[in-house]
This record gives C-alpha cells, structure tokens and sequence, in this order.
C-alpha cells in the first residue's frame, strides 16, 4: 500500500490498482483530495497495472464539491484537471459507487471509463439548488451517456436517481451486491481487461447527442413545460444553455461555454443568495444551549388531537415516519371525515405513482381514530390541533396534564398564542412547547418550534430531532405573537391592506409580489384559505372590505369568488365588484385613489417585513437572523434565489433600508419607525450576517 497524502492511498488487487480516498465525512473534494486524486492516478497510470479501480472509504463515495471553498482563492489542481488526468489514462477505469456521487463526485465518475454501483446507491448533480451548474464537465459528459431529455431532467431539477435507474440510464454499467463492492468492482474491471473492451472515453460518445441536434425546439418544449417551476431561477436556464452546447458544439468548446456560464452563476446574487441559503438551513438544526449529545425522549407513540386539515396532516406525518398516531375527535362524523380526508390524500399520491397501494395501507394502519382523550394515556408526544382561541387551548392543556403520563411531551400547534400562558394550566410546563405545523401540513416543510420560558432543554433536543424524523426544517424561536413568521407576515398584511385604500388593487399588489419571486401575493393568498377563516357572521358590521365580501358571500376560490373573481378552473381575474368595494371604501373615509409605484408596492411589503425581523433580533425571539431566512423561505415560499427577508436586507445594504423606512416613517407614521438594532448595524456599516458569525 501507498499512502499519496493524508486522504488517498493507491493499493494493488493482483493486476489491478485501486486508489481508494477516505476525507471524512463525505470525501468532498477538497484541495486535499484532488491533489491525492490526481497523485494516485499519475502514479497508478506509470504503473504495469492493467486496470485501475476508484473506490471510497467511509459511509459514501464523493458526495461534491468542498463549498467552504467558494469564494476563496483555490489552490491545487482544479477539479477540470483531476477529471482530465482521469479521462486520458492508458488503463480502464472502473469507479466504484456506494453512498452518493453528487456534483462534482459524479463528473469523477463520468471521466472513469466505467461505472459500478451498490442498490442503494444515489447519483445526481444538484448544483442547481446552489444556483450553479455542474462546472467540471457536467453537462457536456452526462447528455452523451443518458440522452439529451434525461440529462436535461437531472441538471435542471438537481435530484439524484437510484443505481436500478442509473442503470437502466446508462449511466452505471453495472450494478454489484451490497457490501461487495471493492471485490466485484474489481472483478468487473478485470472483465474489462479480458474481453479487451476498449478505452471508451465518455467525450467521444456523440450517438446520443445526435437526435437533438438540429432540433432547438426540443429545448423550447423543456423550458415550456417547466416554465412555472423555473420562474424567477437563473440557474435551470443556464443549465439548459449547457446542454444545449453539449448538443451543438464540439466538446472543448462545449466545456469552454459551461465554465463561462458557471463563472456567471458563480458570480450572481441568486447563486450567493441560495448557497447562504444552504448554510442557514443546517445552522438552523444548531441550538447553541442545547449541546447535540442532549439525552432525548423516546417518541414511539404520537396522540393528536383533532381530526380537521391540521391535526389530519400533521398525523400524516408521523405515519409516513413509520409512528403510530392516535386520533381523537369530539363526534364520530368529523372523525371518520378527518381519516377519510388522509385516505384519499394517501391515495392521491398513490395515484401519482408516489407510494404504492400497500403503503396506503401501511399508512393508514398506523392511525387509529378514538372519541375518547383517556386514550392519549399511553402516548409519548400529543399535539393539539384545536380551534385557535385561548380558552379553548387552555382547557384542552388542563385535561391532557391529567391523562397523559409522567414525560409524555404536550405541544401546542397554536399559530399565534402565547405558548406560556397555555403551559401555565399544566404541573409540568417543562413538558411543553409549540410545535407549529404550516398548512397544508403534510406538504409543507417548515416546522417552528416554540420554546417556552420553562420547556426543558431534552424536550427541545427531541423535537429537533424528531423534525428531522419526520422530513421538516425545524427553527426554534422564542414566545411572542405570531411567533416569527406570522408576527412579520402580519406587518405585511397590514400594508397590504392600506395600499389598497390608497389606490393600488389587490391584484396591482399581489402582481409585483409575485414578480418578486413569491409564490402569490397577500390577495391571492386570502382567497386560497377562505376570507371566512376566523370570520364571525353574527359579528360582522361591514366594517372591512373582507367583512362586505365575506357578507356577500364572496370568501374566496371556494365559493367562486373573493377578491377575485374565479372560472370554473379556479383561474382568477380581477373583479369590478371588489374594485367598486375598495372604492366606496375610500369615498366614505374621503381618500382620493392615487396612482402607487410597483416600487412603493413593493417597498411597503418588505421594508415593514426587515424592520419586524430585527425586532425579533432585538428581542431573542430567533437565535439567529439566517433562522428567519429558513423560516420565510419554508414556511411561505419567499423565493430561495433572494435568501430570505434578512439576507435580502443585507444585499440592500442596511444603510438604504434604514433610510427608506424614515422617508416611509415621515409620510406614513410609526409603522415604519427603524428598529433600533437595524439603526444601530447600519450605522456601524454592518449587516446581519454578522451577529450570526458572531453568535
């Protein structure tokens, strides 16, 4: 054995040479490890070996790129280089896949000659969710091994395909038995030696470029049918622009115009924006009081009570988890209609190809509906999913203290409540915390975990960690009303709401929303819930233009009409009748409209949005400010190419937001007042990345 530096040794099988890498925990491919990489095949190719084998120690292959490295001076070999050195070596290379091989560690596999893989292998290059492009040969090699549309599928949408697919792809040439792969790699490449195959390089492969070649509107036809999901990211155009050099350009041009679009991308706010992204998601799992060797609870069995949207897909949950659920309504007829609504959600899916009908049936095994709150006796873990009002929450919380046993976890799914205050109707406020699910809650990713004044540091460890278990993004923030992500989207409401008594439509402010990058405006958005959420008929004195729409009916898509006016397809257009609402509206209070900018519009959404986030800063209501970040993008799809409203803040620069909220401010009043930690970074010419690096 050889050892060429600290993470990669070269060894011989007989005739055959394996370099084997082993860079903890993923063997990214640091400067480390290209210089190993490169070493060992230099000295592997002078060799009289007949074959080389790239294997990988550890719990996967090369799972990418180092991104610690982005953005800094690079030293060693460029990846390009290492994957050159590979390509034209005068020995068959065999790599040999288990784990991942992601990004970069699947271009290394493309330069190999051959591929092999374990089942439960994954490959794919999701460079794109950085707002990148493979950038070492990506997108010129894996079109000539799968095809065009294939290639095109994986680039743009970032996600790995098993090795059964890979295979099938020709992308792995053959798939070997789990924990045999070093032996069965090796006898594969011993295969190659013997039946003389020849050094097939993937960049003279052209056969399966040539049925696109000459045919543009195959790419037209992509980029249509993914119109809506790429809207508003850079980096799936520019991945299709590679391919399509792939297509019409002879390989080392093709290489020259992907490193062209790469530097563009690499350079871009987008790509900056979503690789801050990616790092404020895993700090976000970080809790600085709560070390990650904190003992947690055992949840090996979840109550919930309430059968409705919420507590229906928040159950979903835990039984997609493999957790058993216990349901309890108050009437049998919601009950039956609560389970009935997640049979045919599971179904649905089903439908789509999602899961097959004996895991419907899995699934639905795992719930069991019961009228009855005794039957929470035995759980570890019991969410409420109540109607939204104090009273309620509190009585609901002095029952559960009673039947639930010692260390059972009682958690609120309260939106906006004071989790304290619900704790308090308890002898064990310890036990307790807000586990805020977002609806539709078996969709949506973000989960906001509320630390009560006394919730004891093992019952937030568990809940992190069970939100990893059940495949959400978990911040904890601190008690405050709305917690973090409806307090802000409250300020928003509120300027949403004065715009249009000022002379913009809601259709005027939901538009440059959406032009933003969000996925509907404030508008839109009420009329998908249903205007009459929290709406009291008996209580309404047409005092808001919701309480006129909803008293005319008008609550929405779900009756046809809200603020929009909806066909029988739910595609909405403007309505005259909500327009002559808002204008009767601003006669009786003696506005006259005004025409309002897009820039104000958009100005007046945000800014309010910053300014609350600081606050929330000020207040430690959120450990960090790339927490609210994750919160905003997960919890109401703020688009991920801006990072978020902190982020987004930053890239202003804090200095221009402070000064537009005291123009606002002297126009519009203390809506707009600066908080003081914003005045104070701004004025020290600091941003809010930095009390992240700091905490």
């Amino acid at each position: 054995m050889t050892d060429i530096n600290s993470v990669t040794t070269l060894t011989r099988e007989g005739d055959i040479a394996v370099v084997t890498l082993n860079s903890p925990p993923v063997n990214a491919l640091s400067a480390n490890v290209r210089e190993g990489l490169t070493e060992a095949f230099n000295q592997a190719i002078a060799s009289d070996a007949a074959a080389i084998v790239l294997i990988c120690d550890g719990r996967t292959f090369i799972a990418g790129a180092d991104i610690s490295e982005f953005g800094k001076a690079m030293t060693g070999p460029m990846l390009p280089e290492v994957i050159e050195t590979i390509e034209n070596s005068t020995k068959p290379v065999v790599a040999a896949i288990h784990g991942t091989a992601l990004g970069g560690g699947l271009e290394v596999a493309l330069g190999c000659n051959y591929r092999v893989a374990v089942p439960s292998a994954k490959l794919g290059l999701p460079e794109v969710n950085l707002g990148l492009l493979p950038g070492a040969g990506g997108t010129q090699r894996l079109p000539r091994v799968v095809g065009v549309e294939k290639a095109l599928e994986m680039i743009t949408s970032g996600k790995p395909v098993g090795a059964k697919q890979a295979a099938e792809m020709g992308l792995v040439d053959e798939v070997v038995a789990e924990g045999q792969l070093r032996e069965q790699a090796v006898a594969f490449a011993r295969k190659v030696v013997a039946e003389g195959r020849p050094l097939k390089k993937v960049r003279e492969n052209d056969e399966k470029l040539a049925p696109a070649r000459g045919h543009p509107e195959a790419f037209e036809a992509f980029r249509k049918a993914n119109a809506r999901k790429f809207r508003g990211f850079l980096a799936p155009e520019y991945c299709i622009r590679a391919v399509e050099a792939a297509v019409n350009q002879p390989f080392e041009q093709g290489i020259q115009t992907e490193r062209q679009l790469f530097m563009e991308l690499m350079m871009s706010p987008q790509s900056a924006a979503q690789r801050y992204y990616f790092f404020a998601e895993r700090a976000a799992a970080k809790i600085p009081d709560v070390p990650e060797d904190t003992a947690t609870r055992p949840i090996k069995k979840v109550g919930v009570l309430g059968a409705g949207t919420m507590g229906g897909g928040i159950a979903m949950n835990f039984a997609n988890a493999g957790i058993p659920v216990t349901i309890v309504e108050v009437k049998q007829e919601a009950l039956d209609r609560g389970l009935g609504v997640i049979r045919k959600n599971y179904e649905r899916t089903a439908s789509r190809g999602g899961l097959t009908a004996e895991q419907v049936e899995q699934r639905m095994s795992l719930l069991t509906g019961s009228l009855d709150m005794n039957d929470f006796a035995d759980v570890d873990l019991v969410i409420e999913a109540v109607f939204e009002r104090m009273d309620i929450k509190k009585d609901v919380f002095g029952k559960l203290d009673a039947i639930c046993k010692p260390g059972a976890i009682l958690a609120t799914n309260t939106s906006y409540l004071n989790v304290d205050d619900i704790a308090a109707m308890t002898s064990r406020p310890q036990d307790v915390l807000g586990l805020h699910f977002f609806s539709p809650a078996n969709v949506m990713r973000l989960l906001e975990i509320v630390r009560g004044e006394k919730t004891s540091k093992d019952v937030i460890a568990t809940a992190m960690k069970l939100g990893k278990q059940i495949n959400k993004v978990a911040v904890l923030v601190g008690v405050a009303h709305g917690f973090v992500g409806n307090r802000m989207l409250a300020r928003r409401q509120e300027q949403a709401q004065g715009l249009i008594l000022e002379g913009a439509m809601p259709w005027d402010v939901d538009k440059v929303l959406y032009d933003f990058g969000m996925p509907m405006g404030p508008f839109a958005m009420g009329d998908l819930a249903g205007l009459d959420l929290g709406w009291v008929k008996e209580e309404s004195r047409g005092e808001t233009i919701r309480d006129v729409l909803c008293e005319m009916d008008r609550r929405g898509q779900k009756t046809g009409a809200g603020f929009y006016d909806y066909d029988e397809n739910r595609n909405p257009r403007p309505s005259p009748v909500t327009e002559q609402i808002i204008r009767d509206f601003m006669a009786k209070k003696g506005v006259e409209p005004r025409q309002i900018t897009d820039d104000e519009i958009l100005d007046r959404n945000i800014l309010p949005m910053i300014n609350e986030g600081a606050k929330i800063l000020e207040e430690g209501k959120a450990i960090r400010a790339s927490d609210i970040d994750v919160v905003w993008v997960n919890g109401y799809g703020w688009p991920v190419y801006r990072g978020g409203p902190m982020f987004y803040a930053d890239q202003l620069g804090l200095a221009n937001v402070v000064a537009k909220l005291k123009e606002y401010e002297a126009r519009y009043g203390a809506a707009f007042k600066p908080a003081a930690l914003l005045e104070k970074l701004a004025a020290e010419g600091r941003r809010f990345a930095d009390l992240d690096k700091a905490s």
